[in-house]
């Protein structure tokens, strides 16, 4: 079951972590002996105008929105999440490979690999 929003502050539109998403970033933190935090962040460039940027957090910002599921948690900037509101964040394996998917509801396009997008 998806996660609830803890955001702090106003109310933003929530981000879910799916459970697959979820239990990658529990596996990755744990080899890495740090905390279970995904953070995405939206950035300028990539094919499409945005794209895309995941990596493990240390610690959780004061503008971050939090959602968690597991016991893991993802952290979104407030500026990102203008970008990314509505989105879901999933792991997933397929013959081409294995990666973090975000399926964005505001994204106009996209490109064929998934990781840029325009509004």
């Amino acid at each position: 079951m998806p996660a609830a929003p803890i955001s702090q502050g106003m109310s933003q539109p929530s981000i879910i972590l799916a459970p697959s998403a979820a239990a990658r970033v529990a596996t990755i933190a744990a080899k890495q002996a740090k905390p279970a935090i995904l953070r995405l962040a939206v950035e300028g460039g990539g094919c499409s105008g945005f794209q895309y940027r995941f990596g493990l957090a240390e610690t959780v910002e004061a503008d971050d929105t939090v959602v968690e599921t597991d016991g893991v948690r993802l952290v979104v900037d407030a500026m990102s999440l203008d970008l990314v509101g509505g989105a879901t964040v999933d792991y997933v394996e397929s013959l081409g490979g294995a990666a973090f998917r975000v399926t964005n509801p505001n994204a106009a396009s996209g490109c064929g690999c998934g990781a840029s997008f325009s509004v």
